[in-house]
């Protein structure tokens, strides 16, 4: 079932104009099959590069922006609920913590930034299907185009300020935000999609959250599995140094340019 929705669902995306590849029907009729007890979906290929952020321009940035709003705006009728509510992040939280007891401190401290960040979330933001992580390793690239949005394996029901300002925390950061970077991708969303005045205001919030959601997967699911006295691959810790210049109102002038 959860196979046969994510195929419609990218089937809709691309009828509607969103760059991603749509799925290949099979000779015999219908895009999902079954291998090894499996179930599989063909995709055409797409030629495309990633770029890495110190390629990242504010053109590259802007199209983000826009495509994401495609995204947005698309006629989709429903979406699944998405894994990284409060309560699936708290439950991550507090795995780490016993599973790893040197963890507890900060675990304990994401938890209290998460309560107190969802106390000030706004209620009624419009929402629907986002994609959840948009980030560099999944858009395709010729030069400064967009050549394919993909993985959509965390899309879900969710609000499309915080969809967008995972785009930001993705595409704008590097050992601190790149404010032309913030404003390119910002305005690149606002001139397919206006953001309403709530979503304005609420855009540092809703980055916050979205900093402690991926703070709290990179524990859980990298630094957890690190092998003992190696790095893990991807560190929590970049994602609190977001958190940090958020709360130190680092996107502030470039959201006002919004206004």
């Amino acid at each position: 079932v959860g196979a046969q929705r994510e195929l419609a669902l990218l089937s809709t995306l691309a009828r509607s104009g969103v760059p991603t590849p749509e799925p290949l029907e099979a000779a015999a009729g219908g895009a999902l099959g079954v291998h090894r007890g499996k179930p599989v979906a063909l995709f055409p290929w797409v030629d495309g590069a990633i770029v890495c952020q110190a390629r990242v321009t504010a053109a590259h940035a802007a199209a983000v922006g826009a495509a994401l709003a495609g995204v947005h705006r698309a006629p989709v009728a429903s979406a699944p609920p998405g894994r990284f509510e409060r309560s699936d992040l708290e439950a991550r939280l507090a795995r780490a913590a016993r599973e790893a007891p040197a963890f507890e401190p900060v675990t304990r401290a994401i938890a209290a930034r998460l309560a107190h960040f969802a106390a000030r979330r706004a209620h009624g933001l419009p929402s629907g299907l986002i994609h959840g992580d948009l980030f560099r390793d999944n858009v395709l690239w010729h030069g400064e185009q967009i050549a394919a949005l993909i993985d959509f394996e965390s899309a879900s029901e969710g609000a499309y300020a915080y969809d967008l300002m995972v785009c930001v925390h993705a595409w704008c950061f590097g050992s601190e935000f790149d404010t032309p970077l913030v404003r390119a991708l910002l305005a690149g969303y606002h001139a397919v999609r206006r953001l309403t005045p709530a979503e304005r205001a609420a855009l540092p919030v809703e980055g916050a959250l979205a900093a402690l959601r991926f703070a709290t997967t990179r524990i859980t699911d990298y630094s957890l599995r690190a092998t003992a006295g190696q790095p893990p691959l991807r560190d929590y810790r970049r994602f609190l140094a977001r958190l940090d210049q958020i709360e130190a109102g680092a996107l502030d002038a470039a959201i006002a340019t919004l206004g």
